[in-house]
């Protein structure tokens, strides 16, 4: 692992992003998202995923200068229709369009068509919560998940995200329906590293730990994870008219969508009542007798916390196989390394 400033990455990533053709708004807030992913320890979501962005910029899948744009609005319901524009950028419109909605009418849900790859989703719920809001993401994409039963693909790894503001550091659950992320797959193959039986399968159906082999992942809980990535799919995607997996398994291209949704706390309750009892919840819970072998009892998103906060100090780790490709990828678009750090 080469050890990196927060900063000096993130201007990289944007940097990278720029020479792909990505407007210079959409290359700042992309590479902000990975970069916060990369300091939570989400490397799954981080920078590995420029190389891909670019691949997307060529082939059209993304309009790397698309603008997000509110195209209806009925009482607490909004869409946004991103135009392929990259998704961080589309989802930010949906979070920031809920928010406001939710400012007025004290919930406020937007849906976001045509979006791509927006990372990490918890950095979108996170934005409302930063500002006192609930706040809730769901992404819909095409098939990378076996549903329950079945040997291949047919479903996504539909991710969702909850963010609940309280006293210190929020709630933040964001979880793919998948038992992982397709990125730490990727991850894996970067770190020339084998993945754990029970994450993906290979064509037979069967289980598979190198990375290579892999054909598709499986579901989060077996029917619990397929079950829930399709009510994802059928919330963020078919709701607006804009099916993703119906489409793709018929032979069709398929879209990309998400949901955002925000709940103001003071249409409900006390805001600083809610913040008291959130706080009670999460220590009663870190009192409980732990398990053998656990050291501390965390609350969701409190250990990216953490680790982001000491990655401000010591550095973003990066995997070489990840470094590669990134160096790989500046030399030909004639983007400068950025400075390492020390070895610890």
């Amino acid at each position: 692992m080469t050890r990196f400033r927060f900063q000096d990455l993130k201007d990289y990533a944007a940097a990278l992003l720029y020479a792909t053709g990505y407007a210079p708004d959409h290359a700042e807030r992309t590479a902000d998202i990975l970069v916060w992913a990369n300091a939570r320890g989400a490397d799954s979501h981080g920078v590995l995923r420029i190389p891909r962005y670019g691949e997307m910029v060529e082939t059209g899948m993304i309009d790397a200068g698309a603008a997000p744009s509110v195209v209806s609005q009925e009482g607490a319901v909004a869409v946004v229709d991103a135009a392929r524009a990259p998704g961080s950028s589309a989802m930010v419109v949906a979070m920031d369009t809920a928010v406001d909605i939710a400012s007025r009418l004290g919930i406020g849900w937007c849906s976001a068509r045509n979006i791509t790859h927006a990372g990490a989703v918890g950095y979108f719920a996170l934005r409302a919560a930063e500002r006192g809001y609930l706040g809730i993401v769901m992404t819909a994409s095409g098939p990378l998940m076996a549903y329950h039963g079945a040997r291949v693909a047919g479903l996504s790894t539909n991710p969702i995200s909850i963010a609940v503001p309280g006293r210190g550091f929020p709630l933040l659950l964001d979880m793919s329906t998948s038992t992982v992320a397709l990125g730490k797959i990727m991850h894996a193959k970067d770190a020339g590293t084998p993945i754990p039986e029970g994450w993906a399968i290979d064509a037979a159906g069967a289980p598979v730990t190198d990375p290579a082999k892999i054909s598709t992942l499986t579901p989060l809980g077996g029917p619990k994870g397929s079950g829930l990535s399709l009510m994802i799919e059928v919330l963020s995607s078919v709701l607006i008219s804009n099916p993703v997996i119906s489409s793709a398994l018929s032979g069709g291209k398929g879209a990309m969508n998400g949901a955002a949704l925000a709940i103001r706390v003071g249409a409900f309750a006390d805001p600083d009542v809610f913040a008291m009892q959130i706080a009670e919840l999460a220590s009663s819970l870190k009192a409980l007798p732990k398990a053998p072998g656990t050291d501390e009892i965390l609350m969701p998103g409190e250990r990216g916390f953490r680790l982001a906060a000491e990655r401000q100090v010591s550095g973003i780790p990066i995997a070489q196989g990840t470094l590669n490709r990134l160096a790989a990828m500046a030399d030909k678009l004639g983007v400068a390394a950025p400075i390492t750090l020390p070895p610890p």
